[in-house]
Order: C-alpha cells, then sequence, then structure tokens
C-alpha cells in the first residue's frame, strides 16, 4: 500500500505485465513518468480511472516506422499513436531525413516519395527544415514534443547523398575522403543518440527517375567500413537485405561485435509459389544466432498487401523489363505497356525466379474490384500478363503477395529469431495503413486463433523488442518502468478497414486505421488518449530516445 498521493490510480485491472508471467488484477499507480506502485493502491490520487473488466499491457514498441519526415510537421504520430503504440523507430531502411545539407532536401525527399510511397509535393511542402546535421535533427525532434517516444537509425542512403549529392544513386565508389567524411557521420549520429545505422541492399528499393537508392550500389568495402564505426559505439545494425545481406554475410560483416542485426527481407515473407523458403531463411538466422551473432528478423504479422496501379507499379520493379518503365512519364509508359517487346521481356524476367523480387507470375494474387485477374482474364479469353497490360493505367489493383497464409505464417511468427514489426507506419500512405499491427496480432493471433496467450502475445509486442533493441526501462509493467501504457477492452479490440482522409500538407490524402476497444493510452505517464480519441494538446509528452542498454 503506497503512502504517498500519486498522480494516477489505474484501479481493479487486469494486468498482462509484459513479462510473459500470468496475468492479475490490482492497481497500477503512476507518479511523473514512472511507474511507482502495483497492488491494492486506494483512491488517494489525482486522476482515479476505475477499470474493472478492462486488460492493462505496456505500450507497444513498433520498430519499423517512417515517420522521419511526417514528424517535422505532425507531432501527433498519426495514426499510431491511436493504435496503441507509445514507441517508435524511424529512420529504417536507411532512408532518414537527417543529415541533409540544403542543397540536397529536394533530392533526398524525391527520392523518399518513390522508394516509400509517400506524396511528393506534401514531402516538399510538408517537410520543416529547421536542421541540417544529425545532432541538429534529434535536438528538434525534442523541441517538437512527439506524442510517442522516438528512437531514430542513422541511414545509410541518406548519408551517400549529404556526401556525394545526386551521384549517390549513380557511381558506386566515393572517393577515399567521401568515404571517410561519411564514416564521420555515422560517428556523429551515433554519438548524438541514434539507436543505430541501417542500410538497404534490396532490387526493390528504387528512388525518384527509377534510380536505385544510394544503399543499394554500395560496395562490400563501403559497408564494412561504416560498420565499423557502429561497431565502436556498439549500436543496432538494421538492414533491408534482399538477396546480397544474407545471414551468413551480416555474420561475417559484424563478427562478435556485440550489435544486434536485424533484417528486413520479403526472402523471409511466406509465400505459397515457394512454401519453404521463409522458414528455411529463419533456419539460417537461428544457425548464426547460434554461433554467437545475435540476429533477428522483422516479421509482420499481418497480410502483406499492395495496392497499386500501372502508373506507379511498384512490385514488379526488381525486373528489368521494367527499367524503362521507372523513368518514363506517363503516356510513355502507355505506350510501353502495349508493345510486343516489353510484355516478351516481361514473361522472359517471370520464367527466372528472382529472389527478392515482390512478385514473380503469382497473377491469381493480383485483383481487380476484389476479384482474382486470373478470373477476369479467364473471362475475357486472354491469358492474365495480356490482360492486365490491357487495362487503364490508372486502375488501383491488390497484390495480396505474402504472409497470407495464416497456418504457415504462425510457424514464422512462433520463431525464436522472429521479432513482430514492419508496420512501415508513415509510409506508402496512399497505398495501406499497417499502422494497428499490433492491434491486429492480439485480435488475430492471440484472440481469433489462439495461437498465444494473451501473455505471449502481449510480451512479444512489448519486452520482447525493448530488450533486443536494447530500449531502457520500458516495455512492461513493473515498479522503476516508465509509464507507458495502453488500456483496452480484450472483447472489442481490433482495428478498423482502411479509411481515406485528405489531411497531408498541400492537399494531399492517406489511408488510415482507427483503433476499437482501446480506452486509455499513456506516454510517460501522461494520458494521451482516452474513449473519444487523442487528447490533443500543442505538446505530447513522448521522449527523443538516445540511452539504450548496449
Amino acid at each position: 500500500m503506497t503512502d504517498h498521493a500519486l498522480d494516477t490510480i489505474i484501479q481493479s485491472v487486469k494486468i498482462v505485465d509484459g513479462t510473459g508471467r500470468p496475468s492479475k488484477t490490482g492497481d497500477v499507480g503512476i507518479k511523473g513518468d514512472k511507474i511507482v506502485d502495483i497492488g491494492n493502491l486506494g483512491s488517494n490520487c489525482t486522476n482515479l480511472v476505475a477499470a474493472s473488466g478492462l486488460t492493462l499491457m505496456p505500450g507497444i514498441i513498433d520498430v519499423h516506422t517512417h515517420y522521419d519526415a511526417q514528424i517535422t510537421w505532425d507531432n501527433t504520430l498519426s495514426p499510431s499513436s491511436s493504435l496503441g503504440v507509445t514507441t517508435v523507430v524511424i529512420g529504417n531502411c536507411g532512408f532518414g531525413i537527417a543529415p541533409c545539407p540544403e542543397a540536397q532536401r529536394e533530392t533526398l525527399l524525391r527520392n523518399l516519395s518513390v522508394v516509400e510511397g509517400m506524396n511528393e509535393n506534401s514531402l516538399l511542402e510538408g517537410t520543416r527544415w529547421n536542421f541540417a546535421t544529425f545532432p541538429d535533427y534529434l535536438d528538434r525532434l525534442e523541441d517538437i514534443k512527439p506524442f510517442a517516444n522516438v528512437a531514430a537509425l542513422i541511414g545509410h542512403s541518406t548519408i551517400r547523398t549529404a556526401i556525394m549529392g545526386a551521384e549517390a544513386s549513380i557511381r558506386i565508389q566515393p572517393t577515399n575522403e567521401e568515404l571517410n567524411r561519411m564514416e564521420y557521420l555515422v560517428d556523429e549520429g551515433l554519438e548524438a543518440g541514434a539507436i543505430g545505422f541501417a542500410s538497404s541492399f534490396s532490387p526493390n528499393h528504387s528512388g525518384f527517375n527509377g534510380l536505385p537508392m544510394p544503399s543499394t550500389i554500395a560496395s562490400d568495402k563501403e559497408i564494412f567500413r561504416l560498420i565499423s564505426a557502429l561497431k565502436r559505439k556498439r549500436r543496432a545494425f538494421v538492414v533491408a537485405s534482399g538477396p546480397r545481406a544474407h545471414p551468413e554475410y551480416i555474420e561475417g560483416m559484424l563478427n562478435e561485435s556485440g550489435c544486434p542485426a536485424f533484417i528486413v527481407t520479403v526472402l523471409a515473407m511466406h509465400n505459397d509459389s515457394d512454401p519453404n523458403a521463409a522458414l528455411d531463411y529463419y533456419e539460417k538466422a537461428k544457425e548464426v544466432s547460434n554461433r554467437g551473432q545475435e540476429i533477428y528478423i522483422h516479421a509482420n504479422p499481418h497480410p502483406l498487401s499492395f495496392d497499386f496501379s500501372l502508373e506507379n507499379p511498384y512490385p514488379f520493379f526488381a525486373h528489368s523489363a521494367f527499367d524503362e518503365i521507372k523513368k518514363s512519364d506517363h503516356e510513355a509508359k502507355s505506350q510501353i505497356y502495349k508493345s510486343k517487346k516489353f510484355r516478351e521481356k516481361f514473361r522472359a524476367d517471370l520464367n527466372i525466379h528472382k529472389k527478392g523480387a515482390l512478385f514473380n507470375g503469382e497473377w491469381e494474387k493480383i485483383e481487380l474490384n476484389e476479384t482474382p485477374i486470373t478470373k477476369l482474364a479467364e473471362d475475357a479469353g486472354v491469358d492474365p500478363l495480356s490482360w492486365f497490360f490491357d487495362q487503364n493505367i490508372k486502375s488501383q489493383f491488390i497484390g495480396k503477395l505474402f504472409q497470407n497464409n495464416d497456418d504457415a505464417v504462425e510457424k514464422l511468427l512462433k520463431h525464436p529469431n522472429a521479432l513482430l514489426a514492419l508496420s512501415d507506419a508513415g509510409a506508402h500512405l496512399e497505398f495501406l495503413c499497417d499502422a494497428g499491427f499490433g492491434l491486429y496480432f492480439l485480435s488475430h493471433w492471440v484472440k481469433k486463433r489462439n495461437s498465444f496467450s494473451i501473455e505471449e502475445g502481449i510480451k512479444k509486442l512489448t519486452l520482447d523488442i525493448a530488450e533486443r533493441y536494447r530500449i531502457k526501462d520500458r516495455g512492461s509493467i513493473e515498479i522503476g518502468k516508465f509509464a507507458d501504457l495502453v488500456l483496452f477492452d480484450e472483447s472489442n479490440l481490433g482495428i478498423s478497414s482502411l479509411k481515406k482522409i485528405d489531411d497531408l500538407p498541400a492537399g494531399g490524402y492517406r489511408m488510415v486505421r482507427e483503433s476499437s476497444g482501446v480506452v486509455g493510452t499513456w506516454v510517460n505517464g501522461t494520458r494521451t488518449k482516452d474513449e473519444s480519441g487523442l487528447l490533443l494538446n500543442a505538446t505530447g509528452p513522448g521522449r527523443v530516445l538516445k540511452e539504450f542498454n548496449f
């Protein structure tokens, strides 16, 4: 029993504390930004929250987001802050916005608009450039006072652009001076408080005018040199790997450095066309872990679907037939699609199952108006490829390409090298919204399928992530930990269908989801959400995280 007045008591609540221990009913007391007592606490507090029949969990930690630009004009980190997320990691895939000299701002944002499916005009008009260096960027994030805690990765493509300019996507070899400066920027970022260093070798990552994102063309010499800075500070390495940076490659790169590595790749996502490939990839990661290098895979618990058109057919960009498409305007694309030469080239591409490609000929998984195009092509008496390229260039297709077989995906989510992630929150705004990945996991995998107990499921979304990313004093409901909390009704927990809203700068639109069942969220002891929605103030209680348990 506490003997002093508390700021908040959440009373008579089912506590699932994130550790995996069995739940219990009791009170949770908050003073300032910390949890200071758990038990039967009475009612001596400023804010008493009656929570009988509800469940309390630690806030969800989302380590794969792309809020780097949006946070400069939207400190709420919408929609994640409404979906149970209390901590985010930005800068994933190496696509941040700092450091960035003024001369490179347009190049950087235009690349970002393509590779992460963002509205170019919204980025150009909305991004607030009151920084140039990575330390300055972290300082400005603190000034913004976000609604969730933020940790930032320093990105390979970003620093390549800062040093090499537009040539970063063209010239493979930097000069020795350029490489020295890049290494300095990684050191500077880590010293300022970056949680780690991020890169991408993915063939699906193309930027403006179809040029490759800068890091994807970097040599082994360059990446190993930049990793040496990471080893000195001992922080996380996060990579969109593609076929190149397989687990054994990363093992050789980090060689017992003590730096945990996190892989993001479609090679580790289930695809029915190659049903054993993803689990085999996880097993390779496990073998590397057993030899001493800590390595995890970002595992998305939701089906990975792609909303696209022939105007922006990014799921096909790994295939050489689309090299010309990536750098063509609207009219030129229309003419190319009609040509026999292009179609024959793409047929030839599909005869070679290309590892790391998003699409390898699974036409039955592409839908128009919820109907598979294989059915539409059959009705028209033509093959799917011919039918597809005869369609209007603006027609919106859905590609349900990965993680759509629950029995197979369950094996991946339960694998010891899986880490629940990959919401891509803040990116692909016109196509999808998976910012509610945590609530989806709890409603689908815990409540609907019973694949995990409520204690196991919440641990996977909270303490498991905090421990592996070395995030201090978060991820569990324990005395002395920060009061990042989510209060919810288990019987009504979930996310809405996609909703279109027109609230981006320059009149841009985005797709969002809303939560159901979440009745309260606290960040560092301050309530940010109740039953009515976000409690919008000018400032939020989130912190910029700069110190970690490495």
